[in-house]
């Protein structure tokens, strides 16, 4: 069993109201220093898999078909052993 961690962002250049909203919140209770915040979103899968090619193949299929969006969003993962 595998397991898969995908980080997905927002592409250099989109603008992030979230991001902005949260950077902005941390400075009115008093976090100096703060000049960009970007979010985010993680997404933990498990695997029914055993071969890396496949799982590397699957998660690639779910990023770009249905996890992310393309267009606006970067991702990266990782693959590695399950529990």
């Amino acid at each position: 069993m595998l397991t898969a961690e995908i980080r997905v962002t927002l592409k250099e250049g989109v603008l992030d109201p979230q991001g902005t909203t949260l950077n902005r919140s941390l400075e009115n209770i008093g976090y100096k220093g703060l000049k960009e915040v970007r979010m985010g979103k993680l997404i933990q899968l498990t695997l029914d898999l055993n071969d890396r090619a496949q799982a590397k193949e699957l998660v690639e299929e779910l990023c770009l078909k249905v996890l992310t969006n393309p267009v606006i969003e970067q991702y990266q993962f990782t693959i590695g052993e399950g529990k």
